[in-house]
């Protein structure tokens, strides 16, 4: 509904708004816009030219923030290992926050005594 509103904008006017409504309208419930046929087919066609976009600026020293954040956020879409598991990891040493590990079954949770002298699970007998 919004992408249809928008459309006939006096700031906002694009066809390609058209293309969000219709994917709307072909699946309601529709979870994310890059699931859609025509905007995975869309990704497909432009990711390695946008990643040279991406990379000549960085050369250039001329900063995308857009351009580069978003292509970061396509990556962490279609990764299933991200860097920022190590932020699991980095919880359990400061906090003994658990962390899960990549080869036991999602939800068993574990805690590893980083230093030799920590305590269990609770951080209040956390020793570092």
């Amino acid at each position: 509904s919004i992408a249809r509103v928008w459309r006939n904008g006096c700031i906002i006017r694009s066809s390609f708004l058209n293309d969000i409504a219709s994917a709307y309208e072909a699946n309601p419930e529709l979870e994310h816009l890059l699931l859609a046929p025509y905007f995975i087919q869309e990704i497909q066609e432009a990711q390695a030219d946008w990643g040279r976009i991406v990379i000549r600026a960085i050369e250039a020293e001329c900063p995308v923030p857009a351009f580069s954040s978003a292509l970061s956020y396509f990556f962490s879409l279609k990764t299933r290992r991200l860097p920022a598991n190590m932020v699991q990891a980095q919880r359990d040493f400061f906090g003994a926050h658990t962390f899960e590990r990549i080869d036991q079954p999602r939800g068993v949770f574990f805690h590893e005594n980083w230093t030799g002298h920590g305590g269990d699970t609770s951080s209040s007998t956390y020793n570092i």
